[in-house]
């Protein structure tokens, strides 16, 4: 299971909470995507999924896929946080926490989980040999906590960057991360060899 985060926005450069609000890529995000691309070139997917907002759509399409959207995968509903800082809010709210207290007239860890696990129920028995998500950090960093078999809180740890890749596998039939956080243009070490070792699977 790869995730291919969406590239850079206005809002993940100054670092707003960015749920519902349909916001483009910038330019910078749109370079960002296209270097992901030669990543997939040749790769089979039984399943191509993203989120509906339009920045994970248009990185699918500029790595060269045709997603179908699914709401599921959604980023966190920040409710009243939205396009707001994290030290925004912690300037009228000392202390607060995403992954404690969630969001007021949004969500929280628990309801993000709900949203994520059927999904990954259907993933786990579908067949398919490799499938990709396009989508969003906060809501990767939980999927990939309860894939693990952790929680979503587990997704505290796990940062994730703008146009980032990763892989979730399993070994021998254990789950695991075999890959994490892949970012080419930030001039990250890119291990081709463990992205091959995980195409062959």
């Amino acid at each position: 299971m790869w995730l291919a985060r969406h590239g850079e926005t206005e809002w993940t450069q100054s670092r707003q909470h960015t749920g519902t609000t349909d916001i483009p890529l910038t330019e910078r995000g749109r370079e960002q995507a296209r270097a992901e691309a030669h990543h997939f070139k040749g790769i089979e997917f039984g399943r191509v999924l993203s989120s509906p907002m339009q920045r994970a759509e248009e990185t699918a399409h500029l790595v060269g896929l045709d997603p179908v959207p699914d709401d599921r995968l959604m980023e966190w509903n920040y409710g009243e946080y939205e396009g707001r800082t994290t030290a925004d809010i912690q300037r009228e709210r000392p202390g607060w926490d995403l992954w404690r207290d969630g969001c007021p007239g949004g969500e929280k860890l628990d309801d993000v989980v709900r949203r994520l696990e059927p999904l990954l129920d259907e993933l786990r028995v579908c067949g398919e040999t490799r499938v990709v998500l396009f989508g969003h950090g906060h809501c990767f960093r939980v999927l990939a906590g309860s894939w693990l078999g952790l929680g979503g809180i587990a997704g505290r740890s796990l940062a994730l960057g703008t146009a980032s890749l990763s892989v979730m596998a399993t070994e021998h039939g254990n789950p695991v991360i075999a890959h994490w956080n892949d970012l080419p243009l930030e001039g990250a070490p890119t291990p081709d060899t463990t992205l091959r070792a995980t195409q062959r699977r």
